[in-house]
């Protein structure tokens, strides 16, 4: 089974396992992501999967070490928090829209923000005064908010607004991402399921002839994903440049290949 999506800590498992595994089963606690954002290990103080957001809906799995096994709600990644950054639940109602924003203490913009948030963090927003959402923490600028009802039209558009947004292994937001976090911040932006990394998310959707790739095409190498974003060009977090940056889709391939890193092994319409 694959380590990411499988509810087991080691020691303890989720009852979605029931049948498979002769762990003790627990059905876990509900909680949500406290923090602006969160590294999701692969084991307690180890390297970095992933990250979740502010809101997020998590499963609580066991506890060890300070640490937290958690499963994600938007899409099974499992892994382990630091112990404090698991909450209550959140019954949210709006989330981030914006590629970041800021949580005030009172409605007004020369106040000291709390902290950050980051696109596609979930709010329960309890009221409004004037041009600021009230939560139960503090106040956040309605223009940067959206209800979840309401889901972007376009996953491109959106991952648009992170243009330049710096690389970083496992991020999931403007303040550091990988190709992967950039394609589902996008799709989960505009209310579509996307797995968490580049090879789940190769396994998805319908196969695209070379040449025949439109906006909002998902194209694959090893390791890597781009999105589409017109006639020969793509959009894509990346090592090269270190940053989400436009390039030339011929003449990345023909750049990946040259390094070594393989050619083209799927192009994807999700």
């Amino acid at each position: 089974m694959d380590r990411r999506l499988t509810p087991f800590s080691g020691r303890v498992a989720h009852v979605s396992l029931a049948g498979q595994t002769a762990a003790p089963l627990t059905e876990g606690e509900p909680a949500s992501i406290a923090p602006a954002l969160a590294d999701l290990l692969a084991r307690p103080g180890g390297p970095i999967d992933r990250q979740l957001i502010h809101g997020e809906a998590v499963t609580v799995i066991d506890r060890r070490d300070g640490h937290t096994f958690v499963m994600a709600a938007k899409d099974g990644y499992c892994g382990w928090l630091a112990e404090g950054a698991v909450g209550p639940v959140l019954r949210a109602t709006h989330r981030v829209q914006s590629p970041a924003t800021h949580l005030y203490p009172e409605p007004r913009v020369q106040a000291p923000p709390r902290r950050s948030l980051y696109l596609n963090a979930r709010l329960q927003v309890t009221g409004q005064t004037g041009a600021w959402a009230k939560t139960p923490h503090g106040f956040v600028p309605v223009r940067h908010l959206a209800p979840l009802t309401e889901p972007a039209e376009d996953p491109v558009a959106v991952a648009e607004t992170l243009l330049h947004a710096p690389y970083l292994w496992g991020g999931n937001s403007v303040a550091g991402v990988d190709c992967s976090g950039l394609v589902q911040l996008a799709f989960h932006a505009a209310g579509r399921q996307m797995p968490g990394d580049s090879d789940l998310q190769q396994s998805i959707g319908r196969e695209i002839p070379a040449g025949e790739e439109q906006r909002g095409d998902l194209i694959f190498w090893k390791g890597h994903v781009a999105l589409i974003t017109g006639p020969d060009r793509i959009l894509h977090a990346n090592g090269h440049t270190m940053d989400v940056a436009y390039e030339p889709l011929s003449a990345t391939i023909a750049r990946i290949s040259a390094s070594g890193g393989g050619p083209v092994t799927a192009r994807k319409r999700p």
